[in-house]
């Protein structure tokens, strides 16, 4: 007999029910058909596009050998050659170099600037353009660090002067027998030059929507079908793969909001084709299917709410008990327990619910013994709250000098960050050696010194045994990052650190000294009057966010360690402002809390 009253429980009850249902799916699972017929119908479009995407990948990387092979022939010219040379060209020699470029064997070229390097500048006939005009447009630093390899970018004109963004393709042109400086030469294109990618697929491009894009994220030319629009997250997605390094095809087939996505980068010159196939072409021919599909599941789901009422007749009112019991307590009787008997697992749940009484009980006697054991947590929580802070500010910076700067300069942040972040942890321990502390301080400051750059620069003068002297950990960076958040805000440059430890009447004395922004005097008498108030009530009483946060944190956590003997006062001085701590004799390593 129990036996059997246990095979009765609460899942082979639900069991019992879902079977109906499942039945009802077996019965409709024909529709499979739809999905395996819909899944062909979609592949054989999406290799249909994928493959219009490849050819004209490839039609771009022809275009871009044309104009490399095109530019190279410029290079050779003997007139160009000659105007590298330290004597350079004659009137007439300069008049048949300008003819010259408007006849190179590329076609839709609409303008053309060739800059020798002796500052002369070579275009149209009436294309009035100085050396000047050239370096105001910015054109020269498009072509960066490259020796002499064609580069092509996409960018507003500002060298022949109609504002609009534009295709143009650069190169250096360098001296085949001196090592003279280069000169440079700029052809703006036409936008009949990129649509040579797309013309042999006019008619497809009435169905789907191709761009092609610039290493920067640009669209630089799109053709879609009426009354298309791409979805925004498929923008941000063209605009992630813009910065990927591979080449060819890049993304084959992805399903992205608005429908398929392919995508071929071209090696040389970084620029995106992309095509996406709407979902609108994807599911044509199918609504008629896809209307049948929504009337069975309709169906299903009628179903299945009917026979969902019927199970939570039978389930919920063991369940509804339980719940009550929950919510009513209150936290102080222990006594109001639950007695459920269905024969399934409600009955293990009301058991459960009865230990979970007695050890709550149980647990409130334990809580009251440890508050000793608060007190060390509520320290490690206050120098918890300043790493993360200054961690992700510091990974972030990484970040973007990475992209930025060259490599050097990102492994020095690195270096100083790991030396930062092993001395603050410690090994856990919370009292470091004077020079540990000063050592910590001073990767804080290079790590500054890197974000911002000339801001400031510091000074340290230890007068006391660092190795021998301790003191606890954490508490002159917090001082520093206030310096530079707030006394360096309103300078760009020239700004003083100066750090100062000695030891005056058997007191360790810690200064921090900035000569920028004075503090207000408000404000610095606030901050004083902190260390005669308990430490329960310093967050209360200082509720200032901008100067009171990492001040409150430095201040009791002081006051938990060595007790009330501690000074802690800000001095404002006519230039800039110092903050000085005094402490009494510096604990050891081995020092407890």
């Amino acid at each position: 007999m129990t036996e059997q009253k246990k095979s009765s429980g609460i899942q082979r009850k639900y069991l019992k029910y879902m079977i109906s249902l499942l039945i009802l799916a077996l019965f409709l699972s024909s529709i499979g058909v739809w999905f395996y017929m819909r899944k062909n119908m979609t592949s054989v479009i999406v290799d249909k596009y994928e493959f219009m995407n490849e050819k004209m990948g490839m039609a771009m990387d022809n275009l871009y050998q044309k104009s490399d092979e095109v530019t190279a022939d410029c290079i050779v010219n003997d007139n160009v050659q000659k105007s590298l040379k330290t004597k350079g060209l004659e009137e007439v020699e300069k008049n048949a170099l300008s003819k010259y470029f408007a006849y190179i064997d590329l076609d839709h070229v609409a303008e053309y600037c060739y800059v020798d390097n002796k500052e002369n500048v070579y275009t149209k006939s009436y294309s009035k353009i100085s050396y000047e005009d050239f370096e105001k447009s910015g054109f020269a630093d498009e072509l960066g660090e490259e020796y002499s390899r064609t580069k092509w970018f996409w960018a507003k004109d500002e060298l022949f002067g109609d504002g609009e963004y534009a295709l143009f393709i650069g190169r250096y042109v360098r001296s085949m027998d001196y090592a003279h400086d280069p000169g440079m030469l700029f052809l703006k294109m036409n936008d009949e030059f990129l649509s040579e990618v797309v013309t042999e697929n006019d008619k497809l491009t009435d169905e789907v929507a191709v761009g092609i894009v610039d290493t920067d994220g640009r669209i630089c030319m799109e053709w879609s079908p009426d009354g298309f629009e791409m979805e925004k997250t498929d923008k941000e997605r063209i605009r992630e793969l813009a910065g990927s390094d591979a080449s060819s095809v890049i993304v084959n087939g992805e399903h992205v909001k608005g429908g398929i996505l392919s995508v071929y980068r071209q090696e040389k010159n970084g620029m995106l084709i992309y095509t996406l196939v709407p979902n609108k072409v994807l599911n044509q021919g199918m609504n008629q299917i896809l209307m049948v599909l929504i009337g069975i599941y309709l169906l299903v789901m009628a179903a299945a709410f009917v026979i969902s009422i019927y199970a939570s007749r039978v389930f919920t009112r063991p369940i509804k008990k339980i719940s009550d019991a929950m919510t009513e307590f209150d936290g102080q009787d222990f006594t109001r327990t639950v007695d459920i008997h269905t024969n399934t697992e409600l009955d293990n749940i009301g058991e459960s619910y009865n230990k979970m009484l007695e050890n709550i009980e149980q647990l409130l006697l334990e809580i009251k013994s440890q508050e000793k054991e608060l007190r060390t947590s509520e320290l490690n929580m206050l120098i918890s709250q300043i790493n993360p802070h200054f961690l992700y500010n510091t990974l972030d910076t990484i970040y973007m000098l990475a992209r930025i700067n060259g490599e050097e300069t990102t492994m020095k942040m690195i270096q100083a960050l790991s030396r930062y972040l092993r001395l603050s942890l410690s090994k856990g321990r919370d009292m470091v050696t004077v020079e540990d502390e000063l050592e910590n301080v001073k990767s804080y400051m290079e790590i500054q010194q890197i974000r911002n750059e000339n801001l400031f620069r510091y000074e340290i003068d230890c007068q006391v045994d660092a190795k021998n002297r301790w003191v606890l950990k954490l508490v002159l960076q917090p001082l520093v990052e206030n310096a530079i958040k707030y006394g360096f805000c309103d300078i760009y440059e020239g700004g003083l650190i100066r750090i100062r430890v000695k030891e005056v009447d058997g007191k360790l004395i810690l200064a921090v000294y900035n000569n920028g922004t004075p503090m207000e005097a408000e404000t610095a008498e606030k901050i004083n009057a902190l260390g005669t108030l308990p430490v329960t009530e310093m967050k209360e009483c200082f509720p200032d966010k901008q100067h009171g946060y990492g001040v409150v944190n430095i201040i009791t956590r002081l006051r938990l360690k060595y007790g009330e003997d501690v000074g802690f006062a800000y001095e404002v001085q006519k230039e800039g402002t110092e903050c000085v701590i005094q402490l009494p004799v510096d604990g050891t390593e081995n020092d407890e809390l």
